[in-house]
């Protein structure tokens, strides 16, 4: 199932994956359009990882802040789980594909425990040497959207299916977090899986990147979001209400701090960005609030130092 949408002399397709990796890969994006001048955005917290592959060299900055100096030049970006916002600056064409992987999808396919990517940009041929560029190229070469999409679920259905998997009780505690959005004590989630508190925050954080806790909390917050801007509720108070937030301050904190930006503030920037974009996005089966975690940047001044 995919989509294409074109404004101007832009154009993205979505794309859920083949139903042999749900659970491992939640959707592509592909995508083709230039801009004219350097462009700072800002994606938000992540529980998950983007593997972005590029079609020609692309000029890309990546750095934990828009206002911090320290910036490195990336180019195929694979950016691990993340407990606050990364900037992001581009300029020129953007044309390639977006694979938004699950922890055990990334586990499978890069073969390493995420705490090795985690807060951090890799580049793809780091993590997959000459398979990332032969990859890159057949995609190019492929004569449209759909038969890119085709390419990449052999690609991954082989590799994935051939990786090591996340230990049982690291991806049951994961599974149960994310299909709850959050809403399980860690203490009670320790016990179900069988081990102690202390020694399921120390395997997860080297597993998936982040402490169950903090997945917990972006998976709370996606949960908010989503039946914010997904089902229409009046109010950011009744979505957080709805997704567990004990009340309106710790849900504003978590915001800023897993978002980059307030509540009243994120669906105009949303809107702004995605625009017409998003009306015929196909919805894969898996948890809506694991949705939200793709993209979605806020638009900053450009960084003056380019």
């Amino acid at each position: 199932m995919s989509s294409v949408r074109k404004a101007g002399s832009g154009e993205l397709a979505f794309c859920a994956p083949h139903p042999r990796l749900a659970g491992l890969v939640l959707e592509y994006t592909g995508q083709d359009w230039t801009l004219a001048r350097p462009l700072v955005r800002r994606v938000m917290a992540l529980e998950t990882v983007l593997c972005v592959i590029d079609f020609e060299p692309h000029v890309r900055r990546v750095g934990a802040d828009s206002r911090a100096p320290e910036w490195c030049s990336v180019g195929s970006p694979v950016t691990g789980p993340r407990d606050r916002p990364m900037a992001i600056e581009q300029v020129g064409r953007m044309y390639g594909l977006t694979v938004r992987l699950t922890a055990p999808g990334a586990r499978a396919l890069f073969g390493l425990p995420l705490g090795e990517i985690a807060h951090a940009c890799v580049g793809l041929t780091d993590l997959l040497g000459a398979c990332a560029r032969r990859l890159a190229e057949r995609l190019a070469d492929a004569p449209d959207w759909t038969a890119r999409f085709r390419l990449l679920d052999e690609f991954l259905i082989a590799r994935i299916g051939a990786g090591p998997e996340l230990p049982v009780p690291v991806r049951r505690a994961w599974q149960r977090l994310t299909a709850l959005s959050g809403d399980v004590r860690i203490g009670a989630l320790a016990e179900e899986v069988g081990w102690s508190r202390q020694h399921l925050n120390a395997r997860f954080r080297q597993e998936i990147g982040l402490s169950p806790k903090t997945v917990a909390r972006i998976a709370r917050l996606q949960r908010a979001m989503f039946l914010m801007c997904g089902t229409g509720l009046s109010s950011w108070a009744e979505a957080a209400t709805a997704s567990g937030y004990a009340d309106q301050p710790h849900f504003n904190r978590d915001f800023r701090m897993l978002a980059g930006c307030t509540p009243t503030s994120f669906r105009a920037l949303t809107a702004e960005w995605t625009g017409s974009w998003e009306s015929d996005r196909p919805r894969t089966s898996v948890h809506p609030g694991q949705l939200i975690g793709a993209p979605w940047w806020q638009r900053e001044a450009p960084f003056r130092g380019w």
